[in-house]
């Protein structure tokens, strides 16, 4: 029995897929800024596109190239405690400098005095974390290597946060060390950071939007990664594939992962080429459609507002670009509050303005995943 393959795709989150397909240019744009030294516009950068088009991959690849030329990564996704968990990898032998306690055991002959958890005030937080990554980078630079921090999920980082790790890294930048930060997020990182006065740095950054890859380089990209496999993808099967992935990348590699199972399970015991059959490529499809709801349209519902789901369900009911006013009439709504509601959209890259008061999904399949699920999102909203 011939040796098993392993499928050459890798539609999970995260996960570095084995193409990337139309980024060559940010990924070069990177890899200068780490080359040309400090001050280089790749080394600060903010990646935003709507999910499914492959932030954390980028992420993963700047981390490759970066371990390539013998620098450290740090790679934290935005959370609640975000700089005290920077600044915890950064020092973890040396623990940080109390300054407020948590009162919780009483010493006896000390006068009462408490002693309790420690943690760093969000106005000490910015000093501390910059003498942090200043020590860290004087061991680096002492062996001629440097220092990249990633930030995912940028979009849910705390003010305060993101205060201090902006204030850090821009001293940094000015005193020319060796470091590069990149942070990513959903499109709605413009309008909670950028605008914020005390955050105008990261205005600065190399802005890099993700976002759909052309036909002909999916057409490409899938026929040779099949060919390197030893399955022939061509042909009808071939332009199903391509089609239904409308270029979004996360479709990219959830086709190519269930046609190529697909057909290398139909044939894993022939010896020789293997090809993939229409009906490979068709129920290949099916199945990635599937998971396409399960792992993109499902947590995107998730995150929207009620008024949100609202709108997307009266888009819908169109076969095509949806009449802005015709979206506020079905939803019982005056054109202007419905609008308040079509520009949060617009701006989490739900949906794209299509001109002349016309609006439609950018998010592939969605408005067929709406109309799948349309009772049970009603009932959830």
């Amino acid at each position: 029995m011939p040796t098993r393959q392993s499928n050459p795709f890798k539609p999970t989150a995260g996960r570095m897929p084995p193409l990337l397909i139309g980024r060559d240019s940010i990924i070069e744009d990177f890899e200068e800024g780490i080359d040309d030294g400090p001050g280089a516009p790749g080394r600060l950068m903010r990646v935003t596109g709507a999910r499914g088009v492959g932030k954390t991959v980028m992420l993963t690849e700047f981390g490759r190239i970066a371990r390539a030329h013998r620098w450290e990564v740090i790679d934290e996704t935005a959370s609640n405690g975000l700089a005290q968990r920077l600044l915890e990898r950064l020092s973890p032998t040396k623990p940080a400098v109390s300054l407020s306690l948590k009162p919780s055991v009483s010493v006896a002959g000390l006068g009462g005095v408490s002693l309790g958890e420690a943690s760093i005030s969000s106005q000490q937080m910015p000093l501390t974390l910059r003498e942090a990554l200043g020590s860290r980078l004087d061991g680096l630079e002492r062996k001629h290597a440097g220092l990249l921090i990633t930030i995912d999920e940028a979009q849910a980082a705390d003010r305060n946060d993101m205060i201090a790790i902006a204030t850090a890294v821009q001293h940094l930048i000015r005193e020319e060390r060796d470091m590069a930060f990149v942070f990513a997020g959903l499109p709605t990182i413009a309008s909670k950071w950028l605008n914020d006065d005390v955050l105008t740095f990261l205005r600065r950054a190399q802005a890099e939007q993700l976002g759909d890859v052309p036909l002909e380089d999916v057409h490409d990209a899938l026929q040779d990664t099949f060919d390197d496999s030893g399955i022939t993808l061509a042909g009808q099967a071939l332009d199903m594939a391509v089609k239904a992935t409308e270029g979004y990348p996360f479709m990219i590699q959830l086709v190519g992962y269930h046609v190529w199972r697909i057909a290398y399970r139909r044939q894993r015991d022939v010896e020789g080429i293997r090809t993939v059959s229409e009906d490979d490529a068709r129920q290949g499809i099916d199945n990635a459609l599937t998971r396409l709801g399960d792992a993109v349209h499902g947590p995107e519902m998730d995150g929207l507002s009620p008024i949100d789901k609202t709108y997307l369900l009266a888009m819908a009911q169109d076969d095509g670009p949806s009449s802005t006013s015709a979206v506020a009439k079905r939803m019982g709504k005056s054109l202007n509050y419905a609008n308040i509601y079509r520009t949060r959209l617009i701006d989490a890259q739900v949906i794209r303005d299509m001109g002349y008061g016309k609006v439609d999904f950018a998010i592939p399949y969605l408005r067929r995943y709406l109309r799948e699920h349309a009772a049970y999102i009603r009932m959830r909203r």
